[in-house]
């Protein structure tokens, strides 16, 4: 269990953020100790689209909105998956977590159900286009112009299987059975696996982190809505390292338990606790832009002019030490640039503890303890 809060993937596509090249013994696949298998339960049940989309309505099945990444459908894409069910092709097995209020998260199939709601419940459903094999008799067509057709009966009816997973399985195996079973054509990161596991508080404090003036004028608009949550994950290791501390972080099987615990932790909380994160976090982004300016949580070594990408160690490391100081205990403005500019040339443990094995104890340990040096009096 964490303890109170006191006050990794790699590169994700994204041309402004530098990859990090992990510890081999860092890797996360496969469980990360042997859990009681006795508490692993996953039961198959069925449904149909019918029942699942009331449940929808109802509150009693989580797509985990605002998942960015069911932006990357095309309208073809949605098209041929509406065509798969009136063609009565099975669609892949679901996945969903119960909760003990028995709630259900989708965890795979966030952007099939997602697409299927959209068409057939959605304020502006989407007309078919692009089929293959029904073009003639429901192309061009939204589920308007097909209610009480054999068609929309077609949907309502079909029947799909879904795995639910009970809520006294452990939330770390929890974590590892979607990273063994997401099956999307582009299979889902951490943070995005971690978006779908959250609540409400959780997601909706990172998101709108994120999306502060502050955040993406320090980071140079160069994460501005990420398509794969890494602007989310950056502002939640920052949190997660602010409410337990670098200790804490030995105690851990890796990165993504970690962060797995703080999202616990946000889920939780007060919103009067969440808002004072807030606040302490928006001062830490305004501070290191005044320090920085466009070279806020990138290399930047002596004698170099160009603008490197975002360090993501980098960034966990400045922001939280900014967000967990007392603005007074700071040294100067000046004095922190020199030193860290320092840092970034001629010191090689930290240059190695940014770029190499970033997610192990000891090179999260030594890059903070650099940093404390370079800005705290």
């Amino acid at each position: 269990m964490a303890t109170s809060p006191t006050l990794n993937h790699l590169n994700d596509g994204q041309d402004d953020l530098e990859a990090e090249v992990p510890a081999d013994s860092d890797s996360q696949a496969g469980l990360a100790e042997p859990y009681d298998p006795t508490l692993i339960r996953v039961e198959p049940k069925m449904y149909s689209l019918r029942n699942i989309l009331d449940m929808i309505d109802e509150g009693e099945i989580d797509l985990a909105p605002d998942f960015q990444r069911l932006k990357v459908w095309s309208p073809g894409q949605k098209s041929r998956l509406i065509e798969s069910v009136l063609l009565r092709i099975p669609l892949p097995a679901f996945y969903f977590a119960s909760d003990t209020e028995g709630k259900l998260q989708v965890v795979d199939g966030v952007q099939r159900l997602s697409t299927i709601y959209e068409f057939v419940r959605g304020a502006n459903s989407f007309p078919l286009v692009k089929l293959e094999y029904l073009t003639k008799e429901v192309g061009g067509l939204s589920f308007d112009k097909l209610k009480n057709s054999v068609w929309a009966k077609r949907i309502n009816g079909t029947q799909i299987v879904a795995n639910v997973i009970d809520p006294q399985t452990p939330v770390p195996v929890k974590f590892d059975i979607f990273k063994r079973i997401n099956t999307g054509g582009t299979p889902l990161n951490s943070q995005e696996i971690r978006h779908c596991m959250s609540k409400s508080p959780s997601r909706e404090i990172l998101k709108r982190l994120a999306n502060t003036a502050e955040f993406n004028q320090a980071t140079g608009y160069s994460l501005s809505n990420n398509v794969r949550m890494a602007d989310r994950e950056m502002v939640l290791r920052v949190l997660a390292f602010s409410m337990f501390g670098v200790d804490y972080y030995y105690r851990m099987s890796g990165l993504d338990q970690f962060l797995n615990e703080a999202t616990a932790v946000l889920d939780r909380e007060p919103d009067s606790f969440l808002q004072a994160y807030a606040g302490h976090f928006t001062r830490a982004m305004k501070t290191a832009y005044e320090i920085f300016g466009e070279h806020a949580f990138r290399k930047w070594p002596l004698y170099e002019s160009k603008k490197f990408p975002i360090n993501r160690a980098i960034f966990e490391t400045v922001a939280t030490t900014l967000l967990v100081t007392n603005p007074q205990n700071l040294k100067s403005s000046r004095e922190i640039m020199d030193a860290y500019r320092l840092l970034c040339t001629t010191d090689y443990d930290f240059i190695a503890h940014v770029t190499q094995s970033t997610a192990s104890a000891i090179s999260v340990a030594g890059r903070f303890a650099k940093i404390r040096q370079a800005f705290i009096s």
